[in-house]
């Protein structure tokens, strides 16, 4: 390929004015390096001089937009075919870039060239006015109907499936005058305004709508694999289809043994390192890799990456299991890093005898940084670095003193990254069988190739190592797959650094991985987090490449979506204050009925106990009580939920310290009664339950900037971040089990905690309701 030489900026902007672009437009593409590049060597194809036919040159600056580096080599053939007249529409520049693409590997076949752009296929008016009249025939009762509402799209697309190669601007013309003649010339009420509909209908809607959502939930929020499923990756085998993917003359081979090896179907794969509990931010990795297969008919590995036996531990390997299950997902297979070290020791030897490899003597704070001092021993013989890779091997130098280093610039600048470092210690598979070990940047594509993955998903940070992930795969002439980066997931006030978490345990400040202040997914599910809630929140957060940092709240608010159709409802007092019913208008205590989902009787019920001595919320009674209150006063009588009684305040008693112990109330029927301001929830008979009320760990958005927090995350945990009472409840829970769940009603989402024994309940507040007028 001839690189076109650099031709002045004005002299660009002269050519591109002939190819009918304005001024700006001309002037705005120069702004892109890229595509200014690619302008100038579609340029040094032209004949100096050349007049251009109109729409030529625009023609020319579609193909300078639309090409992929991949088959760049095949600008100077496209040129010509347009100069030619051959592609002549943009319909068969882009059938020609496809093409090209599907055979980049090849050399062109220009039968099946033109076979694929349609070249030398005439379209004629009298074909273009019968199709048009076939396809609005198929269509008039709808148009008829719609009229020029008729979304006349449709009909285009349609005319295209049967007339690919047709002009554009004639069909339309052609279905322009064709529904004229059938419906004439528009009208007043054409181009009137539909009306809205009337706030009455309106409100009748949403409350439709609302119903619906609180029946059920799954049935109108997005789902992961509905997400992936609209994700514009490459297909199997299309691996060279992709931006940046390094085309080699084993390319072709690679992808056929490899699409005969899947069959064809999207293999993905979820690679956590087993030194930690999974956080939230890999729910959302766990909900792409597999969701993304799920999506597309294909299969998921759950691969352990476990290069680093230092940090390593079985906890962590069950836990990483349990958690992809209880989000949902089952792994085609669970493989290990370790599986290969045996065939990624082998491939290091090559690389080595490659020359692209060298065995250094750099400390690793000597290689810290982007500038770090070249090492003196990248150009040592390939014997002498096959036989110190050896002594590594056996153990014969010491841990730090040698690192095997490949010859590669990752894109972020970072000069010859580490393949291998002598670690002597046992790993909890291989025994004492190795003491060097692979690298990420070594071990993870190497690993993606062997089990034939299609598309590497990863999280943003990862970008920087997609250059050095395909110069190896290419290195070694092995089958490359395609790295696609995500922007990974933060939630604000929190950490998810493994060793800041381990700093949190060993400090006190939460008791273990699972404390459900954190965001580990054992956190989580502990607090009360249903699976399917964080399934959704990940789905909300879509697949771009930006970094996102949400509230807390954003995943709440999914939590009591679901919660809020699978949490029976129960009465429960947080702060028990206690009332005697001086007339309670019953000779014994009376058991209730009550809805476990009130206005859904099929939901089922459970009893309760009504007497004469019950306990309501502190909160819900004031002596004094401020403006707008609306519960239970002196002078403002309440309803009791479900009781069918309203009380009035008779007499108010105190301790010895004038704090309020017990109130005597009198009671009417509701019937009786004037309707109350409010409703409150009581208890009579109770269960004493231990409930813990669970608040943000740390006080800051981000407790891990300097900015915010210069005194570091561990000053910025909140002390008041879990409360615990001791809470009366209705005795329906009593047979309630660990991660049960329940709406304690006006209060929250509360879920049984493993801590919970025989007689003794303990429960976590997973999320509040949401505020209401009636509570504030």
């Amino acid at each position: 390929m001839v690189m076109a030489k650099m031709m002045p900026s004005d002299n660009i902007i002269e050519e591109l004015i002939k190819w009918d672009l304005s001024e700006n437009k001309a002037k705005e593409t120069l702004k892109n390096a890229a595509l200014t590049r690619i302008v100038q060597m579609a340029l040094s194809y032209v004949p100096k001089n050349h007049v251009y036919e109109k729409g030529k040159g625009q023609l020319l600056y579609h193909v300078c937009t639309k090409i992929k580096q991949q088959i760049i080599s095949h600008l100077e053939f496209l040129v010509q075919e347009i100069l030619n007249k051959r592609l002549d529409t943009v319909i068969r520049i882009d059938a020609a870039l496809e093409f090209l693409l599907s055979n980049v590997t090849s050399t062109i076949n220009i039968v099946e060239f033109e076979k694929a752009c349609g070249i030398g296929i005439v379209v004629t008016p009298e074909e273009i006015d019968r199709v048009v009249e076939t396809v609005i025939n198929r269509n008039k009762e709808a148009i008829t109907t719609q009229r020029y509402r008729f979304n006349v799209g449709k009909l285009l697309a349609e005319i295209r499936s049967i007339l690919p190669w047709a002009d554009g601007k004639a069909v339309k013309n052609e279905v322009d005058v064709q529904i004229f003649d059938m419906l004439g010339p528009k009208t007043e009420s054409d181009s009137m305004r539909l009306p809205k509909a009337d706030k009455k209908n309106k409100e009748k809607n949403n409350s439709l709508a609302c119903e619906i959502k609180n029946e059920s939930i799954e049935s109108t929020a997005i789902s992961v694999p509905e997400l992936m499923a609209s994700v514009h990756f490459h297909s199997p085998g299309q691996n060279h289809k992709t931006d940046g993917y390094v085309i080699t003359d084993q390319t072709e081979r690679l992808m056929r043994e490899h699409l005969i090896r899947t069959k064809g179907l999207v293999r993905t794969r979820f690679p956590p390192e087993p030194n930690g509990i999974l956080h939230i931010g890999h729910a959302k990795a766990i909900n792409i890799n597999f969701g993304y297969a799920q999506a597309h008919n294909g299969v998921c590995i759950l691969r352990y990456d476990d290069t680093n036996p230092e940090k390593e531990d079985e906890k962590f390997f069950i836990g990483i299991k349990d958690m992809v299950e209880w989000l949902g997902y089952t792994p085609y297979e669970i493989t290990h890093s370790s599986d290969y070290f045996q065939q990624l020791y082998e491939w290091a030897i090559l690389l080595i005898k490659k020359g692209l490899a060298y065995v250094c003597h750099q400390k690793a704070d000597e290689m810290k940084g982007f500038n770090p001092e070249p090492s003196k021993w990248r150009n040592r013989p390939v014997e002498e670095n096959l036989r110190l890779f050896e002594d590594m091997k056996k153990g014969k130098i010491d841990e730090g003193a040698a690192t095997l280093r490949m010859k590669v610039t990752l894109e972020e600048g970072k000069v010859d990254p580490v393949a291998y470092r002598i670690k002597f210690i046992p790993h909890h598979r291989t025994g004492t069988q190795w003491c060097i070990y692979p690298t990420y940047d070594y071990t993870h594509c190497l690993c993606d190739s062997i089990e034939h993955i299609t598309h590497s998903l990863c999280t943003k940070e990862f970008q920087s190592r997609r250059s050095s992930y395909y110069w190896l795969c290419n290195a070694l002439n092995i089958y490359c797959p395609v790295q696609w980066e995500y922007g990974r997931l933060n939630v604000n006030y929190t950490v998810v650094s493994k060793r800041k978490i381990a700093k949190l345990i060993t400090e006190g400040i939460v008791e273990d991985w699972d404390d459900p202040r954190l965001f580990t997914l054992t956190a989580l599910r502990r607090r009360g987090f249903p699976a399917n809630a964080i399934n959704n929140f990940c789905a909300q957060m879509g697949v771009t490449g930006s970094q996102s940092s949400v509230d807390p709240s954003a995943l709440e608010a999914c939590v009591r979506d679901v919660l809020n159709v699978k949490a029976p409802r129960t009465l429960a007092v947080l702060e028990p204050l206690k009332v005697t019913i001086k007339n309670f208008p019953y000779e014994a205590p009376q058991q209730i009925v009550v809805p476990n989902f009130p206005g859904y009787s099929e939901k089922g019920s459970h009893n309760i106990w009504l007497d004469k001595l019950i306990y309501i919320e502190r909160s819900d009674f004031a002596e004094i009580p401020p403006k707008g209150y609306r519960r239970l006063t002196p002078s403002q009588s309440v309803g009791l939920r479900y009781a069918g009684l309203v009380i009035t305040v008779n007499d108010i008693l105190k301790d010895h310290e004038g704090s309020i112990i017990e109130l005597v109330c009198i009671c009417e029927t509701s019937d009786a009664a004037q309707k109350p301001h409010a409703y409150i929830q009581w208890v009579s008979n109770p269960l004493e339950i231990e409930v813990r009320l669970y608040e943000k760990l740390f006080k800051h958005m981000n407790p891990e900037d300097p900015n915010e927090v210069p005194t570091g995350f561990l000053s910025d945990c909140n002390s008041e971040s879990l409360k615990v009472v001791t809470a009366y409840g209705d005795r329906s829970i009593e047979s309630a089990k660990v991660y049960d769940q329940f709406q304690f009603e006006r209060i929250g989402y509360f879920t049984v905690d493993p801590d919970t024994r025989e007689g003794h309940l303990v429960f976590n507040r997973t999320v509040t309701l949401k505020e209401d007028s009636g509570k504030k």
